[in-house]
């Protein structure tokens, strides 16, 4: 376990000492700056870029080197700084106990399930574990009937192993597991027998990397498989380790030495690809051109060559095989809120049919299960499903709670007699899993988690902002029952806005520790996400990108005009491309918001295709090399939007030394910038840095960190709004 920089009995002598040493170490580089004596000092080293015949000027780059002393004792007095800060809030350790108390109770959960041979499997989370493991089930009704398959925490006691994503073999006798270390999403295969919980055969490495994600695939006959391969040493250049991401086979029992490349020759430097198997040895892979949203299908039959079914401008975005030889595809190309067609397997896209036309809702998934397909669509945040039965064509819409998500939806058995299970929550209903029958109505299985908190004095709300171009955008409210719109109540906003990722009713207990303090949480659905479908994704992504802030500041703007609550009184919240979002909030309407919560946020936008995962996202933000991106990116790049002698709101950015997706230097840079830009003094609107060893983007991350980090960004931002911290 990490010991804190503030331990000692007197936490602001270590951190003038700490402050004093960074001061010392980089006095000999020029004037220390600082807006608050209190600050850590920050050089400013200029450096000047050109792009397109512009001029750009930054002051903190030394700061991206983290191998760099200097940059290790800048971050460890910032460290030291933010703990005697956030340690010294009244009533800290009430709030920290009434955390600790809902993540140690809370509900176990099942995630990642799917049924294989005779067996289900699935990931269940447990209160007070660090975390979750592999188990195996006969059947959702059975939960008694499971074991263990494997414990990560049996292999790292500290819970510094994480699993990233598993599959079992199609006889569930087999299990792949990718696993990694401190959230960092490297990760490396390992396979074991399911019956024993036994590792077997080998190790295969770098199958995993957080820029492309990683898969594994297994042959039908369980004794082969699929997996995704990043470069080895030597292979390429050691820029490009973590980019050219292929398929290779390997067979169980043979020597790495042996295994084959089967696909990838030809693909982009930025493919993510996602493998899957299907009836008669089907194996299907699914290739991401980066994360803005283009994918493309490949095919392989049985002993057969691989073939592409569709390209990244088909429009294909989801793929399933029947066994009599069929494929359903999801497609957006003349239906951006999506469609599903049939195609006979063997036969080029071109022939495909429309099955089910473009509805009012954005189809997510479906499934077929005998003559029924079943298919959730998305209704701008909550869920719809709704079924079809393929030989009458008569449609229907299925029960669920009121603004609910349907998660996933997922087959049991093979042919005749199968079964569908759907996952859905709210955001006052914890997950269940729901048996969906042949009637039409939905029936919770034993899969289904009991919550720890009472929502019961709560209300959910849709209501819809207006941007600033006319755009609706919809705000999902929760407030405690009888609140009075009289503009006095703590508010807590929080959005994302991009990679067409959707924010859906999901259950949180954690967000009954903000409620019963008297506050209000609000969760927009922003463009750039994939609520209104593939149009709504796309005017918030690369130019576009100005409507994602426009709609976050209209949400605003509408809590402010409905007296929900008053500038003073709103903070908001958000994480990765959410922490872009902060960003840009905070310096284009500073005098908005009173407090900021940015976790492993991009800042500095000139420079974040440079990182290994920043070259992926360029689908998604642009690139500096294209000149009406780069004025674009310039134009919003949060760095570079800070102005001297401005009043910004307190901000807390926190960072993880392990985070692969976003690098690290994002946060420190714009703390350093901010910090000495800050014309309030930090004993008012402090500007801190929170950067964990033991982390990294979020993923993996153990029980005791999300614990530490939950306390430290709520009694910031609560302690910012003039909120008790103890339980009234």
């Amino acid at each position: 376990m990490r010991t804190p920089l503030s331990t000692p009995s007197t936490p602001r002598r270590r951190l003038a000492q700490l402050i004093a040493l960074s001061t010392l170490s980089l006095a000999a580089a020029g004037t220390a700056l600082a807006a608050d004596p209190a600050y850590p000092a920050t050089q400013k080293r200029p450096v000047q870029d050109q792009f397109h015949g512009t001029s750009v000027s930054e002051d903190y780059r030394w700061l991206e080197d983290f191998e760099s002393p200097e940059v290790k004792q800048w971050v460890a007095a910032q460290n030291a700084l933010t703990r005697a800060r956030l340690d010294a809030i009244p009533g800290r350790e009430a709030l920290a106990a009434r955390i600790k108390e809902l993540v140690m109770t809370r509900p176990t959960g099942y995630g990642s399930l799917g049924h294989y041979g005779r067996h289900w499997f699935a990931m269940k989370y447990e209160p007070g574990r660090q975390q979750p493991r592999i188990v195996v089930m006969d059947s959702p009704d059975r939960p008694e009937t499971e074991r263990v398959v494997l414990d990560p925490v049996q292999l790292a006691a500290d819970g510094s192993l994480a699993i990233d994503w598993f599959k079992p073999s199609p006889d569930g006798r087999r299990l792949a597991v990718s696993l990694s270390e401190k959230g960092s999403e490297r990760g490396s295969l390992h396979l074991y027998d399911v019956a024993s919980g036994k590792p077997v055969d080998v190790v295969i490495p770098r199958v995993q990397f957080p820029t492309g994600g990683g898969s594994v695939s297994w042959q039908a006959d369980g004794k082969g498989l699929l997996y995704t391969r990043y470069p080895a040493p030597g292979e390429r250049a050691e820029a490009d380790a973590m980019f050219f991401q292929q398929v290779w086979s390997h067979r169980l029992g043979q020597p790495l030495a042996k295994d084959r490349l089967v696909l990838g020759e030809g693909l982009p430097r930025i493919a993510e690809t996602f493998l899957a198997s299907g009836p008669k040895g089907l194996q299907i892979a699914q290739v991401l051109n980066g994360d803005g949203g283009e994918e493309a299908f490949w095919l392989q039959q049985q002993g057969g060559r691989w073939q592409q079914l569709s390209g990244f401008q088909d429009g294909v975005k989801g793929l399933q095989a029947s066994a009599d030889g069929w494929l359903y595809l999801l497609s957006t190309r003349g239906a951006p809120k999506g469609q599903v067609l049939r195609l006979k397997l063997g036969q080029p896209l071109a022939k495909a049919e429309v099955l089910v036309p473009e509805a009012e809702g954005t189809l997510t998934q479906f499934k077929l299960l005998d003559d029924q397909l079943y298919l959730s669509y998305l209704l701008g945040g909550p869920s719809e499903l709704r079924r079809i039965d393929l030989k009458t064509r008569k449609s229907e819409v299925l029960p669920l709670p009121a603004i609910a998500s349907v998660d996933a939806l997922v087959k049991g058995g093979n042919g005749k007699g199968g079964e569908l299970l759907a996952s859905v929550q709210s955001y006052t209903q914890p997950q269940a899993w729901y048996r969906v029958h042949k009637d039409g109505h939905l029936e919770v299985t034993a899969l289904a988690q009991k919550s720890n908190v009472d929502f019961s004095d709560v209300e959910v709300l849709r209501e819809f902002a207006t941007s600033k171009d006319g755009t609706r955008v919809p705000l999902n409210i929760l407030r405690p029952k009888g609140l009075k719109l009289d503009g006095s109540n703590p508010v807590l906003l929080y959005g994302y806005g991009g990679y067409s990722v959707s924010q859906t009713p999901g259950f949180n207990a954690l967000r009954k520790v903000w409620l019963e303090r008297g506050g209000v949480m609000v969760i927009a659905n922003l463009r750039g996400g994939g609520e209104y479908g593939e149009a709504w994704h796309l005017s918030g992504n690369l130019t576009r990108k100005q409507n994602v802030f426009d709609d976050f500041i209209g949400a605003a703007e509408h809590l402010i005009a409905r007296g929900y609550t008053r500038p003073e009184r709103l903070a908001i919240q958000g994480g990765s491309n959410g922490g872009l979002l902060m960003g840009a909030a905070l310096t284009q309407r500073p005098e908005l918001f009173r407090a900021v919560h940015a976790s492993v946020g991009i800042y500095d936008m000139l420079r974040v295709e440079l990182d290994a995962n920043g070259a992926f996202n360029i689908t998604e933000f642009g690139t500096v090399k294209d000149e009406a991106q780069f004025r674009a990116l310039l134009g919003y790049s949060p760095l570079h939007k800070v102005q001297d002698g401005t009043r910004y709101p307190a901000v807390l950015f926190t960072t993880g030394d392990h985070d692969g997706r976003v690098n690290p230097m994002q946060s420190r840079k714009m703390v350093a910038r901010l910090q000495t830009a800050q014309a309030a003094s930090m004993a008012d609107r402090p500007i801190l840095l929170r950067t964990s060893a033991n982390a990294g983007h979020g993923m993996g991350s153990s029980t005791s960190e999300v614990i530490a980090e939950r306390t430290d960004s709520y009694s910031f931002l609560m302690d910012q709004l003039g909120m008790p911290l103890k339980k009234p």
